[in-house]
């Protein structure tokens, strides 16, 4: 893999409880554990550990990404801030929150990198 664009939001998911029970075993199948912690730029959340985040909860994320990164404000999705929201888990298991952060490098799409 070759990066060679430097994006222009950075995501932080954290898990921050669960709906049911108070533990992961035999309720969800990612382990995630309150704390839990994922970061990503472009690609896919992973933590500390180098594991992904839930395949299921990136297909929400993703289009939240999208509508952030498109200059778009999650408060009009419900969220609690222009850059974060709370989700839930496709399984209704566990409770995460995205938070993005501006890091104020060029849009891909307006940043003219092909000229």
């Amino acid at each position: 893999m070759k990066k060679w664009y430097a994006e222009e939001y950075e995501f932080e998911i954290e898990v921050t409880g669960f709906l049911r029970g108070s533990r992961t075993e035999r309720y969800c199948r990612n382990g995630e554990e309150i704390g839990d912690r994922y970061a990503c730029t472009y690609g896919c959340p992973v933590n500390r550990q180098g594991q992904g985040i839930c395949s299921k909860t990136m297909m929400l994320l993703f289009p939240l990404m999208e509508a952030v990164r498109s200059g778009g404000d999650l408060e009009n999705l419900g969220g609690s801030g222009k850059y974060c929201k709370d989700i839930v888990c496709p399984d209704g298991c566990v409770l995460f929150r995205l938070t993005a952060k501006k890091l104020g490098n060029e849009n891909f799409f307006k940043g003219k990198f092909t000229d």
